[in-house]
């Protein structure tokens, strides 16, 4: 059951499976007591946490979602694909160009409006629904794909983690925040003495649970995004337990973390509008995650491999680039915090830009799909007849 929730294809659908029954039932009688449920406040004001239940599932939960990604970033740039800056120089140029282009064309398509600070929505892809889609229809396409997709996503979600901490931090409070510092400094130090198997272990581990919590209530009364504490605590704890910690965690998150956030974000009610009354936010949304990201990494990802080519180096070819490129474009998870941070003061242009990414998302899913599925059995056939031309 265990190996089954950890993996990409089941993270994948539970997160589609949540994130239409979110739509279907806030569009359904059940639609506004749901949102009652979303907006009542849990009784901890007294510590300063007055936050909804909403708030509790995109500052709160969607901390350990974070905190496993930094653990796996961590793990990728010390001992992983990019520890070696000459293998993740070509997907970091790729991923740099995932991110501009769509933002590019966001802008491009609101200039002149209000919403040009949305720009951040379309830049984000989700790890966990690229992969599982690359598992469900790429049988047989070369682990280099997947490695090369995989660095790409976790330089992404980097870069995504940059973003929400540099542009939607507001009023920060800097005392708070160089308490979270000093904290995260004590988190660091119990890591060290962190010893599995000796005695007194238990109370190394609390103490480290109780610290982290409180790094997370000093970060998000600190202005910056409370999710940014579960980065942050994952980057310095050390490789070991943190392997431990997200062997354990990462079946809670696939199953229940990442399921109830895309549930309780995209419990929006569509707007009773024609196409023609959309924004423009829902318009460079829906374009650029779809084209923006395939045209940014294919193009950036392309040219790279022609500059840090290297012989003996194995690198991926031009459609192998695109393929990746058209699985950057499902952006879900991080695009929809992007959306919720960017139009928190805007239900109606909020609630837009959940639809936009769902349907930006749902475009280059169903287009992911057709693309891994046409180079897996291309890649098979051809794999095929190598094997018969050798036995000949």
């Amino acid at each position: 059951m265990s190996a089954l929730v950890r993996s990409p294809r089941f993270s994948a659908i539970a997160l589609l499976t949540a994130a239409v029954l979110g739509l279907l039932v806030a569009n359904s009688p059940l639609g506004p007591g749901l949102e009652d449920v979303l907006h009542v406040h849990a009784p901890w004001g007294v510590v300063g946490l007055d936050l909804s239940v909403s708030h509790w599932i995109s500052d709160g939960l969607l901390a350990v979602f974070f905190l496993l990604v930094a653990i796996e970033l961590k793990h990728e740039l010390v001992a992983g694909e990019l520890s070696n800056p000459k293998t993740a120089i070509i997907p970091a140029i790729a991923a740099v160009g995932g991110v501009l282009v769509p933002a590019g064309v966001y802008l491009a398509v609101t200039v002149g409006t209000p919403y040009g600070h949305g720009w951040p929505i379309p830049t984000a892809t989700d790890i966990a629904f690229a992969l599982g889609v690359l598992a469900m229809f790429g049988r047989g396409l070369p682990s280099t794909l997947r490695v090369f997709l995989l660095a790409l996503a976790v330089l992404d979600d980097l870069i995504a983690i940059v973003i929400i901490a540099v542009v939607f931090a507001h009023d920060t409070d800097f005392v708070a925040l160089g308490g979270a510092v000093v904290v995260l400094a004590l988190f660091w130090l119990l890591g060290k003495a962190l010893r599995p198997g000796r005695p007194g272990q238990a109370w190394v581990i609390a103490g480290m649970a109780l610290l982290g919590l409180i790094t997370w209530w000093l970060v998000h009364h600190s202005g910056v995004h409370a999710t940014i504490a579960g980065v942050a605590l994952g980057l310095v704890l050390p490789r070991r337990p943190g392997h431990t910690l997200h062997e354990n965690v990462e079946p809670w998150s696939n199953a229940i973390v990442l399921p109830v956030f895309a549930f309780a974000s995209a419990a929006v009610v569509v707007p009773a509008v024609g196409i023609g009354e959309l924004s423009p936010t829902f318009w460079a949304v829906v374009l650029a995650l779809p084209v923006g990201k395939v045209i940014g990494i294919t193009l950036f990802g392309a040219v790279a491999t022609r500059i840090f080519r290297a012989p003996g180096r194995a690198t991926l070819s031009f459609w192998s680039i695109v393929t990746v490129g058209v699985l950057g474009g499902i952006g879900f998870t991080v695009s929809l915090l992007m959306n919720e941070l960017a139009f928190a003061q805007n239900e109606e242009i909020l609630d837009e830009g959940v639809l936009a990414v769902l349907v930006g998302s749902g475009i280059a899913i169903v287009a992911s799909a057709v693309v891994v599925s046409v180079r897996a059995r291309l890649y098979r056939a051809r794999r095929a007849l190598s094997e018969a031309e050798a036995t000949e």
